[in-house]
């Protein structure tokens, strides 16, 4: 469950990867350690939720562009409260498709009643953490995954639905075409526990925008 929240801890999960890996060797020095990974804090926690909802299925660029967009439209902070105080059709207008604002306006309204407690994610294992945030309408593995690693700090998150690390896994490891979802959760094992840090290592070799963000 170990949150690595300096620069000074990816680089030791980092070598300690590449220690024993001629291919995670070869990645550390084409992209250094995890560079952009941290622990989030509790009043920034919906957000950076609200974010990973808006980056679903799309690439960074445009996430971006959208998810600027609903920031501009919601205002500072950017909370519970304030997501709620706006309509469908608002949340809409900022380019969220349907489900997404159905599933931001469902993360609203479990924060608002208590159901879903962001501030105590940082205390729980990474599979309590998954299961809290997966009670939440339109939040899935993938979503759950990515906060743990660019929220909390996880070092071993392994993302195996994510199409853009198989692909980076093969290219780093010159195969013809990406593993499987189910052939990918074997491949992360020699990693572990600090799997997090091949998975960003994946992202890095197939993208120069800095990951899933």
């Amino acid at each position: 469950m170990r949150s690595a929240r300096t620069p000074g801890d990816w680089a030791d999960a980092a070598d300690r990867v590449a220690a024993n890996d001629a291919v995670a060797r070869q990645l550390l020095d084409r992209h250094g350690p995890p560079n952009d990974i941290g622990l989030t804090r509790r009043e920034e926690r919906f957000e950076a939720l609200a974010r990973a909802i808006a980056y679903q299925q799309l690439s960074g660029r445009a996430a971006g562009t959208i998810f600027g967009r609903v920031r501009d439209l919601v205002g500072t902070p950017m909370n519970a409260d304030a997501v709620a105080a706006r309509t469908h059709e608002d949340l809409r207008s900022a380019g969220l498709s349907n489900a997404k604002v159905r599933a931001l306006t469902d993360l609203s309204e479990r924060t608002i009643r208590g159901d879903l407690r962001l501030g105590d994610t940082a205390r729980m294992t990474d599979a309590a953490a998954i299961g809290h945030l997966c009670q939440v309408r339109g939040i899935g593995p993938w979503t759950a995954h990515m906060f743990l690693m660019f929220d909390l700090g996880r070092t071993d998150v392994w993302p195996v639905g994510d199409l853009a690390v198989r692909a980076g896994y093969a290219r780093a490891h010159g195969l013809d075409v990406p593993p499987t979802e189910k052939e990918m959760a074997d491949l992360g094992d020699p990693y572990a526990p600090h799997r997090s840090v091949m998975a960003w290592w994946c992202w890095r070799e197939v993208d120069t925008e800095n990951g899933p963000w």
